[in-house]
């Protein structure tokens, strides 16, 4: 996993996950499984994006910021130091989490809550809910005795103990080996629930054994929840992703990775075979993203600084039937430890250093093409051998990315019915013959998306 400073405490990214009592699923409830996260936005702002963007584009869940008090402190890490499981943090109340919750529903988008249990703020002081604590101290909730024995900070990624009982930076570790500690880890999530939460992602999973989880989760209200877990891979490590795939899906890190990699550095020909051909976890288990809220500040991603490479990957991203996907949607910054613009008051996208990208609209418009190709296996793959690739998805959707320094014009062989067609990368019109053939002109660093249904622009 990521080694990270206090700066990047953050939330140890999960992946997404229903549940039957024996089978995990990739995507979340339903048939839309594409992810709005929008990180650090508060619970007005998302109830108001529900409605407006993310209900219409077809998004099917919106993944909000830990809602728990949490240390006073404008850095947006602050979020994931909790000092108690009242609904209390910098983002809104237990009213504001309520109305967004419902307004969501309303609109179609069911909501996924970051869940932070491994562990509990450091220091001491009052949190944004008024809470007095101390490390190891928490006021009616935790004391001593409920934390790991280890209080020395994680220094040993190839030794499990150290991994799941010693501290990540330097955070009170819960020993969720214990009965008490399950139990109120499982009464925090059930009081979400009550909310009417649709699931969690369960921030720093790793650092938790997966038998732990699988308890905790066995307590809830709906046991069979959307459960998205972050455990980073991490080559030679003592703890893997793949240990956590019987209680919820699980990120796939690696795809991040290697998006960056091929995006920046590599031909796009080498996607032909993306997921696991790559020696990823199973697509059913694994959630995916360009990027998150971690990995855009550690670099070890693409992110929204990186124009082009970074909207042409969250396109690919969603066109590709591997995983269940997560667009980041977050805010500009020079400095990482920087919290929100306006305390996560979010008055207009793409102002105030709002990057908005769930709706930058070459990204928004895919959301749309995924949950009608759902299902549907990649066909008629094309390559140039360097940066130029398109294919299908079945008989309902065909996309070409152009990720040459020049223009490109061919035809191409597609399994759609004849028709016309709007390519909603750009709202133009598409013909597609009696054949099956279309013929288009990428310029450079841009895509074309077409897809059954949508023949107007």
């Amino acid at each position: 996993m990521a080694r990270r400073t206090l700066a990047g405490v953050a939330a140890l990214a999960v992946a997404s996950v229903v549940m039957t009592p024996t089978v995990a699923q990739a995507a979340p409830p339903g048939n839309k499984d594409v992810t709005a996260v929008l990180f650090e936005w508060n619970f007005n702002s998302v109830a108001r994006e529900c409605t407006t963007t993310l209900g219409p584009a077809g998004y099917g869940s919106v993944q909000v910021s830990p809602p728990a008090e949490h240390i006073q402190g404008s850095q947006w890490w602050t979020s994931y130091q909790p000092v108690s499981y009242k609904i209390a943090g910098r983002l809104g109340d237990r009213t504001a989490f309520r109305n967004m919750v419902n307004t969501c529903h309303a609109a179609g988008v069911k909501v996924v809550a970051d869940a932070v249990i491994n562990h509990m703020a450091a220091g001491n002081g009052t949190g944004t809910g008024g809470s007095s604590y101390t490390k190891y101290n928490y006021p009616g909730l935790y004391s001593s005795p409920d934390f790991d024995n280890c209080t020395s900070q994680i220094t040993n990624y190839q030794d499990r103990g150290n991994v799941q009982n010693c501290e990540l930076v330097g955070l009170a570790d819960l020993d969720t080996g214990e009965n008490y500690v399950r139990g109120a880890i499982a009464g925090y999530l059930n009081d979400l629930l009550s909310l009417g939460v649709d699931g969690f992602r369960i921030d720093a999973a790793k650092h938790m054994p997966a038998a732990d989880l699988a308890n905790i989760k066995s307590r809830l209200s709906n046991p069979g929840v959307y459960w998205k877990q972050e455990a980073i891979y991490g080559a030679g490590e003592a703890v893997q992703p793949g240990e956590y795939t019987g209680t919820g899906d699980v990120q796939e890190f690696r795809y991040a990775y290697d998006l960056k990699r091929v995006f920046n550095n590599e031909n796009l020909a080498y996607l032909k075979n993306y997921g696991e051909g790559w020696g990823y976890m199973n697509s059913s288990v694994s959630g995916v993203f360009v990027d998150n809220h971690d990995t855009e500040r550690n670099g070890s991603t693409l992110n929204y600084k990186d124009g082009a490479n970074y909207t042409l990957a969250n396109v690919f991203m969603l066109a590709w039937p591997y995983g269940s996907p997560d667009i980041n949607s977050g805010y500009e910054f020079s400095d990482h430890d920087a919290g929100p613009p306006s305390g996560g008051q979010v008055n207009a996208c793409w102002q105030n250093g709002w990057k908005c990208q769930h709706a930058w609209p070459e990204i928004k418009s895919m959301v749309a093409f995924r949950n009608t190709t759902r299902g549907q296996a990649v066909t008629n793959w094309w390559d140039n051998g360097n940066d130029a690739i398109a294919f299908g998805r079945g008989n309902k959707g065909f996309v070409a990315i152009n990720h040459e320094s020049g223009s490109l014009t061919r035809t191409y062989q597609t399994s759609l019915p004849s028709g016309t067609y709007c390519n909603v990368q750009n709202n133009t019109p598409v013909t597609v013959n009696g054949s099956g053939q279309l013929t288009a002109t990428l310029g450079s660093n841009s895509a074309l998306a077409v897809y059954a249904g949508k023949s107007s622009c």
